[in-house]
């Protein structure tokens, strides 16, 4: 199950860009929505679009971090400290799934874009104080599980985030250096393990240009849409991802 053609490579391409997009106007979901893309229509093995992502989540953050987020540093290394012992937990768990349980994984990721479509859509209350460390360290473990797994750390700790009364600008940079981070641990536990071949590779160098590129028109030109019909859009485009995946795991055979 790997690329195989001019229209194949196309193809990705496009799921890259539109992946990129959603990420530009959401602010996470890149791994997501890609992974959920690749899987529905079999262009990729699912751990060789994780590695992607790894790569591609590194890309975006060098581009957008400059300095650390403005948040309490009592809150900062429960978070960090927590979601990198997720990160190892999950590469692990994806590495025994892509042997073993291939239809659990994909099972698993469709889940995983559902509920994240379900919080685009679900209205959170802000709080009146910060939450206390213990909470941002289990979300941090949830975050660092999906990162490890799926290259994908944002729904949880998104969810958790924005329910705190922090500047929106402090809960974006929190999250892309947090996803940074993650990447990192999880880019050198797979090159450990000998599972970044080079077809992650390959598609990584073809990937690159593409997010690199739809990243800066839609800092230069952002849409003129309302945050509702950003929501709903990203709602729609997940649940058809996520439900391609589930869908035939729990049909009979």
């Amino acid at each position: 199950m790997l690329l195989n053609g001019i229209g194949s490579h196309l193809l990705f391409v496009a799921c890259v860009a539109l992946a990129t997009f959603v990420q530009s106007l959401t602010g996470f979901a890149f791994g997501l929505v890609l992974l959920g893309l690749v899987a529905m229509l079999h262009l990729a093995p699912l751990a060789v679009a994780a590695n992607v992502v790894t790569v591609m989540v590194l890309a975006n953050a060098a581009v957008i971090v400059r300095t650390a987020p403005d948040l309490p540093r009592a809150l900062i290394v429960p978070a960090f400290g927590s979601s990198l012992i997720g990160v190892g937990l999950g590469a692990c768990l994806l590495a025994w799934m892509s042997d073993h349980a291939i239809g659990v994984l994909r099972l698993a990721l469709g889940l995983a874009i559902l509920a994240c479509s379900l919080l685009l859509v679900l209205r959170t209350q802000v709080r009146e104080q910060l939450s206390s460390a213990p909470s941002f360290a289990f979300f941090g473990v949830l975050s660092g599980i999906m990162g490890g797994v799926f290259a994908s750390a944002g729904p949880p700790m998104v969810f958790h985030l924005y329910r705190q009364p922090l500047d929106r600008v402090v809960v974006r940079d929190t999250l892309v250096l947090l996803f940074a981070v993650n990447a990192v641990l999880r880019l050198v536990i797979v090159l450990a393990q000998g599972r970044f071949d080079h077809a992650s590779l390959a598609l990584s160098l073809e990937a690159l240009p593409v997010v690199l590129g739809v990243t800066w028109l839609a800092r230069r030109h952002p849409p003129q849409w309302s945050p509702l019909t950003v929501r709903r859009i990203v709602f729609l485009l997940l649940l058809v991802a996520g439900g391609s995946l589930v869908a035939p795991a729990l049909s009979p055979t």
